[in-house]
């Protein structure tokens, strides 16, 4: 059994070939694709099964993001602790229990709201473990040349689920009702964690310093983000794009619905064909990395394709409502191109032992925004209506690229590794003057061949960036 990094495969090699970054690509898959059945599914469990109202759907995604408020930060000290592959295995198990209660508890004309509360609220622990763990293991299977590519498979298994599974889950609610619809998230969660048990790579068990204590790493996380220029103005963007991200995911299902008047079926191929632009964006990430400089994509992704999200509010009834779907396809299209270039970026300059709070700092301070902004949704749109809400989502995605605009990644073309040192050494490393050792502007050396186009197809954090 395998404990070093995967570094062994040749430079030649295509991803698909890669036995366990495979495995980990089809646990992705199978998990996204689960998801976002539920991503149609729960909001409608919720709005057709118990009529609920515009702030209780808000709700009910508040519900499911607070855990990256709540429990973000010591969730990366507490990974950094343990071993992140049988972590991976046991989150998935607990997600598909809780989202396997729903069908049952409506079979047994005993589900409430209360219940989709509680079921959202743990699937939100869950992910957050998850989350954090699964960004800190990629490290571990492919060694850091190919961490493009392998994000940007991620990214493409991730967008082909977005594209299939609003429109299965449109179909399954229409046909046989929503709480059948959750049974294929359930499922997803299970097909993951199979395929996690089969990946050879395994870490050594993680060495505690002596006299550390939990809130002393979770100090260090934070630390390490809020010293470095570049990852600071990062978080504060996408805290921003995640907060009337999830203001739209809170109002968007009554938006169409109710206001536009399309039935689950139609609502499905809706969200279905929005995803179409982050497929392609997956697909062609890292030719744009490449062309245009991983560094200046941070911040001209968002800049180019925030201006789309005034589709939204423009929508109508009938053959208006593609308007919707356009504007998030070209939303999506930019979020997806901006994830592989930050995420690469992340998972490159950060040591492998605070990788995990590095993770989890960040996903406390982006997605920590998103149940504020799913209160926000809700509350707008009880009081003003959804359509109300939904121009304020869209004038909000305006303001994402400022704060990049104004970074070191403003005047920088690439983003580049610094030299090769000991993990020890590299922990050293001031936060605050990496940037320097990390980004040229000078035109970057070829990558490798391998780098953004993962055999079987081009070039992965769901509806929020």
């Amino acid at each position: 059994m395998t404990t070093s990094r995967a570094s062994g495969s040749r430079a030649g090699d295509g991803l698909l070939r890669h036995r366990d970054f495979r495995l980990l690509l089809a646990g992705a898959a199978a998990s996204q694709a689960g998801t976002q059945v539920a991503l149609v599914a729960l909001p409608l469990v919720a709005v057709v099964g118990l009529h609920a109202s515009a702030f209780e759907v808000g709700l009910l995604t508040a519900a499911e993001t607070a855990a990256f408020l709540l429990i973000g930060l010591p969730a990366g000290a507490w990974v950094d602790r343990v071993r992140r592959l049988p972590l991976l295995i046991r989150t998935d198990v607990v997600r598909a229990v809780a989202m396997g209660s729903v069908p049952l508890a409506a079979a047994c004309h005993a589900l409430t709201m209360a219940q989709l509360y509680v079921v959202a609220f743990v699937t939100g622990v869950a992910t957050v473990f998850f989350d954090v763990a699964h960004q800190s293991y990629l490290p571990r299977v492919l060694p850091g040349p190919r961490l493009v590519a392998g994000n940007g498979a991620l990214e493409t298994a991730r967008s082909a689920a977005q594209v299939a599974g609003p429109g299965l889950g449109g179909g399954i609610v229409q046909l046989l009702g929503p709480p059948v619809a959750v049974l294929a998230n359930a499922a997803g969660y299970l097909a993951s964690a199979l395929f996690l048990r089969g990946i050879r790579v395994r870490e050594p068990e993680p060495e505690v310093t002596p006299g550390v204590s939990l809130s002393a790493q979770v100090k260090e996380g934070l630390a390490f983000v809020l010293r470095h220029p570049v990852l600071r103005v990062i978080a504060l963007s996408t805290g921003v794009a995640n907060f009337f991200s999830a203001m739209l995911v809170a109002v968007q299902t009554v938006f169409l619905t109710r206001d536009l008047g399309l039935p689950p079926g139609v609502l499905g191929l809706i969200l279905s064909a929005s995803a179409v632009g982050g497929l392609t964006g997956a697909l062609c990430a890292g030719t744009v990395a490449r062309r245009l400089g991983q560094a200046r994509i941070i911040w001209l992704a968002p800049l180019v394709t925030g201006p789309f999200a005034l589709l939204w509010p423009l929508s109508g009834q009938g053959p208006a409502a593609g308007w919707f779907a356009l504007g998030s396809g070209a939303v999506f299209f930019g979020a997806v191109v901006y994830n592989v270039a930050q995420v690469s970026f992340r998972q490159l300059l950060c040591p492998d032992a605070l990788l995990g709070r590095m993770n989890a700092t960040l996903r406390f301070m982006v997605w920590g925004t998103m149940p504020l902004g799913a209160l926000a949704g809700g509350s707008i749109a009880g009081a003003a209506g959804p359509r109300a809400a939904v121009w304020v989502c869209a004038v909000g995605f305006l303001l994402v690229p400022i704060p990049l605009l104004l970074s070191p990644c403003a005047s920088c073309g690439t983003c580049r590794p610094p030299e090769k040192r000991t993990e020890r050494r590299r922990t050293e490393l001031d936060p605050g003057r990496l940037p320097r050792q990390l980004m040229r502007p000078e035109r970057p050396a070829d990558p490798p061949a391998d780098v953004g186009q993962p055999a079987g197809g081009p070039e992965l954090v769901g509806r929020s960036l």
